[in-house]
């Protein structure tokens, strides 16, 4: 014991005087249960500090190392792109019985069912129906799982978004890629370990902004890095022109220090990611830049993905990103194709035709090259690739001279590809005309469930300790969707 007299007219405060009652044994026996559950350090006082964003191995074995969700912002109809109802061009102009007018968003715009604009054809050795939207993507067909009935809870974007980004209707949240960090971390320390993008043409953030990518109660470290679109993508990304690198180096490590002496006796775990990001921020000056740079990629990747296409360049350059991205080991990376408001998105309330055929013709062929450059470069089998968005639409008309469609919480279509999962199947099912899941219904919790399955984690067995209580992505619900994995 420190006999200092300083010490003592000082005080001690009461978490130092239980350290040091009975001798320590409170804290010798808190050792023996850390030992016990595996997590006492067997040499801590040797070994430094592991970063928060250290590779961790999964709890099982992993079909899929990393993730890229190309997030369709605004709710894409189910009917007019994946989900084929020739029922609904039979009843085209009819009115759908007993639909509820507050079901869409607009409840004075109730029009009859509509049949989708847009042809349907077969495609690939599993004969998938794809809308004439998607010619590129209906040479992959094949390699997609098809989810037709997943639904969430909400009509309105900005809780639908945060259901599907962290399984709560209610902002404040870890989102799935914050999950996926904080138990698996990345495999590479110099750059982040979830990355976000968003439309670059002045189109805005997907409503709910950046919730939809915060880490929530989890540590800071693990929100999603956001990417902007224009001029330096990231704060701070190139060191003053004033200082060395030395200079630079002194100042974090003295930050560091002090920052460390004040953690000893808190055990902060927020402040330990604090120190972690001043740390990651400096290893980003050197690697960043050579990773979001497209110069050296061959001319063939850059036609591929449609690089010089004035409609797609500005989606393929974000899905090349995505590609460079997990070739170097970030763990999770998402991209909204879609900005804010009515139009600027794929929520196509009016002119259902110009919305959808605008905004498949910006991600069809980035995203078609992005599968076939993941596949010949031997990553599709480890990368799982997510299309969709929060919700679908209704199968019935919203009135006006160019008709669209309203939001339709209770039917919506995604598809996953790559990373452990079983190529040209179909589950669940909508009923006839698409306007409710009505077979093999599929929750956002399933949908979860099922990608941290495909990362080597048990979703019941992912969890944080928080406000007294251990919280999980999936709540306390959740079936992994068993049909769609190889």
């Amino acid at each position: 014991m420190n006999t200092n007299p300083r010490n003592w007219q000082r005080g001690m405060s009461r978490r130092e005087a239980l350290k040091r009652a009975g001798a320590g044994f409170g804290m010798l026996a808190l050792a023996g249960l850390l030992d016990q559950e595996g997590l006492l350090c067997p040499s801590a006082s040797a070994a430094a500090p592991l970063s928060p964003l250290s590779p961790k191995p999964p709890q099982f074995t992993a079909r899929a190392k990393s993730v890229i969700w190309l997030f369709i912002n605004g709710g894409p109809s189910q009917v007019d792109t994946w989900d084929y109802k020739p029922e609904l061009i039979k009843r085209h102009g009819q009115k759908l019985d007993g639909i509820d007018k507050f079901t869409g968003f607009f409840a004075n715009e109730v029009g009859p069912l509509m049949k989708s604009p847009f042809a349907f054809t077969q495609h690939g050795q599993s004969g998938s129906w794809v809308s004439e939207i998607f010619p590129n993507l209906a040479k992959h067909v094949d390699k997609m799982a098809f989810i037709h009935s997943l639904h969430t809870q909400s009509n309105n974007h900005s809780p639908a978004l945060f259901a599907i980004n962290t399984g709560v209707t209610r902002m404040g949240f870890p989102c799935v890629g914050s999950w996926v960090g904080y138990g698996l971390g990345s495999e590479n320390q110099n750059l982040p370990g979830f990355v976000v993008m968003a439309d670059p043409l002045n189109r805005g953030l997907p409503k709910g902004y950046a919730q939809n990518w915060l880490s929530g109660f989890l540590p800071s470290i693990y929100q999603g890095t956001y990417l902007r679109p224009k001029g330096e993508p990231i704060d701070n990304l190139v060191r003053a022109a004033d200082m060395s690198d030395e200079q630079q180096r002194a100042q974090l490590d003295l930050m560091a220090r002090l920052n460390r002496e004040h953690l000893k006796p808190q055990g902060d775990n927020e402040l330990n990611a604090r120190i972690e990001s001043f740390e990651l921020a400096y290893r980003m000056q050197v690697t960043a830049p050579e990773a979001i740079d497209f110069d050296h990629e061959p001319g063939h990747i850059k036609e591929l993905y449609g690089l010089n296409e004035k409609r797609c360049s500005h989606f393929a350059k974000q899905c090349l990103l995505a590609r460079r991205m997990v070739e170097r080991g970030v763990r999770f990376v998402q991209i909204y194709s879609g900005g804010t408001e009515n139009q600027l998105s794929w929520d196509g309330h009016k002119d259902i035709v110009g919305n959808h055929t605008g905004f498949a013709g910006e991600t069809d062929q980035p995203i078609a090259a992005l599968l076939t450059d993941l596949e010949q470069r031997g990553l599709l089998d480890s990368t799982l690739v997510i299309w969709g968005g929060e919700f679908g639409r209704l199968p019935i008309s919203q009135p006006g001279d160019k008709p669209g469609r309203d939001h339709n919480q209770h039917a919506n279509t995604v598809w996953l590809a790559g990373g452990g999962v079983k190529g040209g199947v179909h589950f669940g099912e909508t009923d006839e005309v698409g306007f409710k899941a009505a077979v093999d219904k599929v929750t956002i919790n399933d949908l979860h469930a099922t990608i941290l399955h495909l990362l080597g984690m048990n979703h019941e067995k992912l969890t944080f300790r928080y406000s007294g209580r251990d919280f999980r992505l999936t709540d306390v619900a959740g079936e992994v969707v068993k049909a769609v994995l190889a």
